[in-house]
């Protein structure tokens, strides 16, 4: 089980991003994406491992070596019901279609497109390994997602979906444009 940094807030009790684990991941992913062809200026990590009531999503600055932006990110709902935090704490991951749950591993964030969703944005997801490769097939794509809190809402959850990264309308209209001035695509990694 990852450490989780806690740290003082409006909610002392509320998990934070561990920094040096995120480092790491950061380093990783830009390993991975300059042997790869992938984006080396940004990239988008997720991490699992804490509550969906608290920022795990990031858009990673590689030149900066820091977060560029960050927010709340829905996860599956799996067996419990749609937009529901049942879940909250301890997502199910699946690459399972039908599972409703979030799966693991890097994902090539494709082409944009129209969402019935949110601010009417998304981006086509293409998973890159074993655990994630039925991404198209299930229609997991990014977007936004009304439901999504613009702020924390520990010890409450982000209400979950059909296992669909989605963040809050706000934080797209910060990420579209800089995903859309890109030439490369991004790496995208969900992890917990």
């Amino acid at each position: 089980m990852p450490a989780i940094f806690f740290a003082f807030s409006l909610n002392a009790s509320a998990p934070r991003i561990n920094l040096d684990r995120t480092r790491q991941k950061a380093a990783e992913c830009l390993k991975f994406c300059r042997q790869n062809g992938y984006n080396t200026r940004y990239c988008i990590l997720i991490d699992m491992s804490l509550p969906s009531g608290v920022k795990r999503f990031m858009v990673w600055d590689f030149h900066k070596h820091d977060t560029l932006v960050s927010g709340l990110v829905s996860h599956g709902c799996g067996v419990g019901p749609w937009s529901g935090v049942w879940s909250k704490d301890k997502p199910s991951f699946s690459n399972a279609d039908g599972s409703h749950c979030t799966a693991l591993g890097k994902y090539q964030v494709n082409n944009r497109a129209y969402s019935a969703w949110g601010v009417h944005v998304k981006y086509y997801l293409n998973g890159l390994e074993a655990n994630n490769n039925n991404a198209l097939i299930r229609q997991v794509v990014f977007h936004s997602w009304e439901e999504v809190p613009e702020n924390e809402v520990y010890p409450q959850g982000t209400p979950e979906g059909w296992g669909c990264p989605a963040i809050s309308n706000n934080t797209m209209k910060i990420v579209d444009p800089l995903i859309r001035r890109q030439k490369q695509h991004l790496l995208l990694w969900i992890y917990d």
